[in-house]
């Protein structure tokens, strides 16, 4: 958004642009995280203080052998224990992004469809009197 004049941006603007950089801090926590990014993500409102970023297609080489062995349960904890030690990574990227404190984060995948989520709860918007 550096290269956009703030000002000449309409506030529907900043909101694509602000949950693109969410997509995108996304993407990069996961390839850092699980040595490869999803192939699909998207980050959208659900209602004006919840964030839903949708990942799909990140499992890893090894996560797709233990699947095939029928692990999923495994897979899961395996990946929430990844999910819960980056939190600070993930609540900090919204934070920094969108300007609001996040109050909650919840993480989770569906093993057998390979769609992740990551959901955030933000504290709502006070308005000036």
């Amino acid at each position: 958004m550096d290269d956009i004049r703030e000002s000449d941006l309409g506030y529907k603007d900043r909101q694509g642009l602000e949950l693109q950089e969410v997509t995108n801090a996304m993407v990069r926590i996961y390839k850092e995280q699980f040595g490869r990014g999803p192939t699909k993500a998207r980050t959208n409102y659900a209602g004006p203080d919840t964030l839903v970023s949708t990942l799909e297609n990140s499992l890893t080489v090894a996560e797709s052998s233990m699947l095939a062995l029928d692990e999923h349960q495994r897979v899961r904890e395996i990946r929430l224990f990844f999910q819960h030690a980056s939190e600070r990574d993930f609540v900090d990227a919204v934070q920094q992004i969108t300007g609001r404190r996040v109050r909650a984060f919840v993480s989770g995948t569906d093993t057998h469809r390979d769609v992740s989520s990551e959901v955030f709860y933000l504290e709502p918007v006070t308005k000036a009197a």
